[in-house]
């Protein structure tokens, strides 16, 4: 269903990005952010599954600035390299990774010739709470468990368009005060918690949880054709 295709940034950078297109007209865009281990299979297949719910999707390489070509797994071994790579884009001067992210929103919306919305994992999930206070042309946001958007450098960005967030309950990477906090500070964002750990979403990981990823999956999508209908 899919394909790469290259992107170029506002500072000329180029890089890969998933695509994956609908049957028919496009009934708007996402784009999705992937985790930590890079546009992964699991990532492809996120993208694939909103190009069948009717929407044109991008899965943009957010590593590539640092690493090129990277695919990891799940394993202890592939957590390690992952996180190795998120500090290395983190530490890059800003805006670091956040120009890739608009041209793939700016591609999304091209493309689709419709409102874009932004979906992200983990490290994405923070990307995306980011994009949705920083970036231009987007209608949604939809943070699933982000690590860092309840620090309190995090918490003070105020979202240009409307956030859904999704956390899980027993995530050990991200307190559950701290969620709560984060709901208190932005009565404005529409917070579910689930009883899950940290990665619900990914049907590679250990901690799927089946329940949890299907209710957020439905109301993902149910806020995505509110707000990009």
């Amino acid at each position: 269903m899919g394909q790469f295709v290259d992107l170029t940034s506002s500072d000329g950078f180029v890089a890969p990005a998933w695509i994956a297109k609908p049957e028919g007209t496009p009934r708007g865009a996402v784009v999705v952010l992937q985790e930590i281990f890079g546009v992964n299979s699991h990532i492809r297949s996120v993208a694939d599954r909103y190009a069948a719910s009717g929407y044109l999707a991008v899965a943009p390489s957010t590593f590539h600035r640092v690493q090129q070509g990277v695919e990891l797994g799940y394993t202890g071994d592939d957590m390690q390299a992952g996180m190795g790579l998120k500090a290395a884009v983190e530490a890059l001067p800003a805006p670091g990774v956040m120009p890739d992210v608009q041209a793939a929103i700016d591609y999304a919306a091209q493309q689709s010739g419709g409102k874009v919305g932004i979906v992200g994992y983990c490290w994405g999930g923070l990307l995306t709470w980011r994009s949705a206070c920083q970036l231009q042309g987007l209608s949604a946001a939809v943070p699933y468990y982000g690590g860092g958007v309840t620090t309190p450098e995090e918490v003070a960005r105020t979202p240009k368009v409307p956030v859904l967030a999704h956390f899980g309950e027993r995530d050990h990477w991200i307190p559950l005060d701290s969620v709560q906090a984060f709901g208190k500070a932005h009565p404005e964002v529409e917070v579910h918690v689930y009883a899950a750990d940290h990665g619900f979403n990914c049907d590679q990981r250990g901690s799927y949880d089946e329940a949890a990823a299907n209710t957020a999956r439905e109301r993902t999508l149910a806020f995505f054709a509110k707000h990009l209908g």
